[in-house]
């Protein structure tokens, strides 16, 4: 998706029931869902689902929500990415949440029944996790974050603060940008400044 127009048009053609849309903004999208699943789940057990099927599921239920005209806010790629991410790291709680539970059940689900690892294949994620965010909490929880993404100034603080909130290590951070670690750390005091001003 290399411009906020060719996406928005493919998210207009998305919610008028056109399939084809959604396959340019899972190939933009995909890869980068994947990665922040995988750092949610980082030190959970992946009994019943891995962050391939966090990324799909919430992939899937972002594009149900369009077809059904549930994020009628959404205008651009920024809003976007800040929608699939908030539907991502819910699901990869949820995950995490239902793994922990398995596991102090003693490998049984809440019926009794034995859990295999990978019985529950993706299409039984849905099952697992709590309900999507509304429309209107959606749209909110995207404006706000691009509010606050916007308060940053510099496209860099933006990067830093998106890149923490995927799960990227300060080390990861400062990799790359091409700097220290202490530059990184000195980013973040000032994001937490800006923020906590306004």
């Amino acid at each position: 998706m290399s411009s906020l127009g060719s996406g928005t048009a493919l998210i207009e053609r998305l919610a008028a029931g056109d399939h084809e849309a959604a396959q340019p903004l899972w190939e933009s999208y995909y890869p980068r869902l994947v990665e922040l699943a995988r750092k949610r789940l980082q030190g959970t057990s992946r009994c019943a689902a891995d962050e391939e099927d966090v990324a799909l599921s919430a992939f899937d239920s972002f594009c149900r929500g369009v077809e059904q005209g549930r994020f009628p806010q959404l205008r651009d790629k920024d809003g976007l990415w800040a929608l699939l991410m908030l539907i991502t790291v819910r699901k990869a709680a949820d995950l995490a949440n239902y793994n922990r539970r398995a596991r102090r059940g003693g490998g049984h689900g809440q019926d009794g029944a034995a859990v295999e690892p990978h019985a529950i294949g993706s299409a039984d994620l849905g099952q697992l996790e709590g309900d999507d965010p509304t429309p209107d909490m959606a749209a909110q929880l995207a404006e706000e974050f691009q509010r606050l993404l916007d308060r940053l100034g510099s496209a860099e603080l933006r990067s830093v603060a998106v890149w923490k909130l995927e799960g990227y290590t300060n080390v990861e951070v400062a990799q790359r940008l091409g700097c220290a670690e202490v530059s990184v750390e000195r980013r973040l005091k000032l994001i937490r400044k800006i923020l906590a001003a306004g």
